[in-house]
């Protein structure tokens, strides 16, 4: 792949994970950009800007690029990726070689949206630019050999979209790719909030509380947490406390959309491939895998093992990076 740097890129709906060859995970920031509104002036890229968020001034607006997985504003991805290889090319090869990138995308992309991504990671400095499929790369990061005719499942829950895939000899045999995931679990507990208790919350307190007391399975100890807000009969300043029964409530949608999912894939996997994925079990990965019990509530209807992948935040980014060195193994969609 050249003299430059190879690096994988997570490129995700809420963040931005860089992997590059030899380093391991050398960036992890929000994808949100801060831009003067009036001026169309970059003010801040990733952390700083994302610490904006519900906070700025009229004239100043924090965006996420990306929805729903895919690119929804181009300029501004471009800008967000240039500031990321920029900040992540060091050394002498990075100063006069362009790198070699593999971006993950879901496993369900028009032709359109997967040309917005080669476009903005090229006109962002890349030499070279490769796509491969969030489960895969899941696989490949989760340490799962794809290059067997064995079948093996993932289930990526990511910041936009869940996919899930049954992968054979490095492709996805079957697969699916669902706009509910980490920022619809967020939504539901802010729809909760507001149509129990009449209280608008922000995406930061909802997010707070899915980490903390958020669950798909109920706990065996009851938690609470205090959160504030506006009260939308008054409009005044609100305190409430929540508390994670009430949490498994407001995720109970879209924990059962992802259920759904997956029994959907597995009803349409071939009969060889679903023995091997009753003994090999069921790998999920992406932030959502990290919501308390959602192993054991998919684990409990499906019937087949789940594990949560040792490090289900980077593993799609390690797998990205990893990728560069099996490309020739299998078919990248730009391929």
């Amino acid at each position: 792949m050249g003299l430059g740097m190879n690096m994988g890129i997570d490129l995700g709906t809420s963040s931005v994970l860089i992997y590059v060859r030899g380093k391991g995970i050398v960036l992890q920031e929000p994808s949100v950009v801060a831009i003067n509104s009036r001026s169309g002036k970059v003010l801040a890229v990733g952390e700083s800007a994302a610490l904006m968020l519900g906070r700025t001034p009229e004239n100043v607006e924090a965006v996420r690029p990306l929805k729903d997985g895919v690119i929804s504003d181009y300029k501004v991805t471009e800008v967000m990726l240039r500031a990321f290889i920029s900040k992540v090319s060091t050394g002498f090869l990075a100063r006069y070689f362009k790198p070699s990138i593999v971006v993950c995308v879901p496993t369900v992309i028009t032709q359109v949206e997967q040309r917005a991504v080669e476009d903005a990671c090229r006109h962002a400095g890349a030499k070279e630019v490769y796509l491969i499929r969030e489960p895969i790369a899941a696989a490949i990061g989760s340490g799962i050999d794809i290059t067997q005719a064995n079948g093996s499942m993932v289930v990526d829950i990511g910041g936009g979209t869940t996919d899930i895939a049954v992968i054979s000899m490095c492709q996805p045999v079957v697969h699916d790719s669902l706009k509910i995931a980490g920022n619809a679990f967020d939504q539901a507990i802010i729809k909760y909030v507001r149509r129990k208790h009449n209280i608008l919350i922000g995406e930061q307190t909802a997010e707070d509380l899915k980490i903390n007391i958020g669950c798909a399975y109920p706990r065996e100890q009851e938690l609470s947490m205090e959160v504030r807000g506006r009260n939308l009969i008054t409009g005044m300043p609100a305190t409430l406390t929540l508390t994670s029964t009430e949490m498994l409530e407001a995720l109970e949608e879209p924990i059962n959309q992802i259920y759904d999912g997956v029994h959907s894939v597995l009803e349409r996997t071939p009969p060889e491939l679903m023995a091997d994925i009753s003994q090999r079990g069921i790998m999920m990965s992406g932030g959502g895998a990290l919501l308390y019990g959602i192993d054991r509530m998919l684990e409990a209807k499906v019937g087949v093992e789940i594990t949560i992948a040792e490090d289900p935040i980077s593993c799609v980014a390690v797998g990205t990076g990893l990728a560069l060195n099996i490309m020739d193994k299998f078919d990248a969609i730009s391929g």
